[in-house]
């Protein structure tokens, strides 16, 4: 799993897009439980509102028009 190897690599900031994608139950409950035990920094791009506000410590929405 990609995302378990990316929290592994020691890094000042990790940029994830849809980290949560094709993503069984039982993994996002582990991936959650890191991020929250590690509290790496983070950029994400995420549509997941419950994921987001279980995670985010600030959120930027962006509205794109067109």
């Amino acid at each position: 799993m990609l995302i378990a190897a990316s929290l592994m690599t020691p890094a000042h900031l990790y940029i994830w897009d849809e980290p949560l994608n094709y993503i069984d139950v039982f993994s996002r409950m582990q991936i959650e439980e890191l991020i929250q035990q590690f509290q790496p920094t983070m950029l994400l791009v995420e549509h997941d509102v419950q994921f987001r506000e279980k995670i985010a410590t600030r959120v930027v929405e962006m509205d794109v028009l067109g």
